[in-house]
């Protein structure tokens, strides 16, 4: 596919508004994006865990998901992995000074935190001795170990269990960007569509081939906010400070949006006055991109920012899963 860029200068507005707008896409990562993806999380259902142990049983968890491939991401919040504990015996030790001795059953759960559905467990039975019970708990938890073989047959069913959500899905997951689609809401429609991950082959293509369509109403419809930004911008100032701020929301319109030619006009127009004000120039200067992939990340980028704007905390339902 051949893709025309229109880089946009005025006194070097045009890098600003680029600069910008990759400061924005590094807070995402393209790699979180068509994988599959398993969230830490402990619930504060998991009762009598003192708070240090808890953020250490979360970054075991991380840990645990990370060696294996599946590290969680903001942007694929759905599954999760999440832990629960019971204290089968704790006893004080007959030395001097005593020692807090536990042992725990801890019980791992893989599933959709969204919908509350589980996919899979499995236990560990872990001992820890300390001087304190928070100790105790903490040197317990420092024996998981994310290399474990026990482990790694879990995360594969969980993995084998979100392959499955994917596959029957598929219609719903369709459905859901469009809904969003029609709600003006390009950005949660297209992560929701490139979110599937790769390995899903036939629902990944079918909402791949989605994805075109609803990135060129994406476009059109940021052309048309965009463009009457800077038309009211421009209107309100016709002066030098009035182009450079409509220049800045120009350059970040695709130029194969619908309404490019109205931005061409603006800038012409603009252009024409800044010329009179300041003897300034302001001219466009064409470049060629003819890589597919670079369409691609563009899909991807909308997908991203609008993952990226979105609240970190989610809600999670596990409910009856254990």
């Amino acid at each position: 596919m051949k893709k025309r860029w229109i880089h946009l200068t005025l006194a070097g507005i045009l890098s600003m508004g680029f600069l910008g707008l990759s400061a924005q896409n590094d807070k995402g990562k393209y790699e979180d994006l068509g994988r599959i993806v398993i969230n830490p999380y402990v619930s504060d259902q998991v009762e009598g865990l003192p708070e240090s142990a808890k953020n250490m049983l979360s970054n075991k968890l991380g840990q645990v998901v990370s060696k294996n491939g599946m590290a969680g991401s903001s942007l694929s919040p759905r599954f999760i992995i999440t832990p629960n504990i019971v204290v089968l015996d704790k006893e004080l030790t007959a030395t001097a000074p005593p020692m807090t001795a536990m042992n725990l059953e801890v019980t791992l759960y893989i599933g959709d935190g969204i919908d509350g559905v589980l996919f899979t467990s499995t236990s560990l039975q872990l001992k820890g001795v300390g001087t304190n019970e928070t100790k105790a708990y903490m040197e317990a938890l420092k024996r998981i170990n994310p290399s474990d073989p026990q482990l790694q047959s879990f995360l594969d069913k969980g993995k084998t269990k979100i392959m499955e959500y994917y596959n029957t899905r598929c219609d719903f997951i369709l459905k859901e960007a469009e809904t969003l689609a029609g709600m003006n809401n390009f950005g949660g429609a297209i992560l929701r569509l490139t979110s599937v991950p790769e390995v899903c082959k036939t629902c990944y293509d079918q909402c791949m081939n989605k994805v075109p369509d609803m990135y060129t109403q994406y476009i059109n419809h940021d052309c048309q906010i965009k463009l009457n930004e800077a038309q009211g911008i421009w209107n309100a100032g016709q002066d030098i400070a009035s182009a450079e701020k409509a220049a800045q929301i120009l350059a970040t319109i695709d130029p194969e949006a619908s309404c490019f030619g109205d931005v061409q006009k603006l800038s012409n127009a603009i252009a024409k006055k800044v010329n009179e004000i300041d003897d300034r120039e302001w001219k466009y200067v064409l470049r060629n991109q003819e890589q597919e992939s670079e369409r691609i990340q563009a899909y991807r980028d909308v997908g991203v920012a609008y993952g990226n704007n979105q609240p970190e905390t989610v809600t999670y339902n596990v409910r009856g899963w254990w």
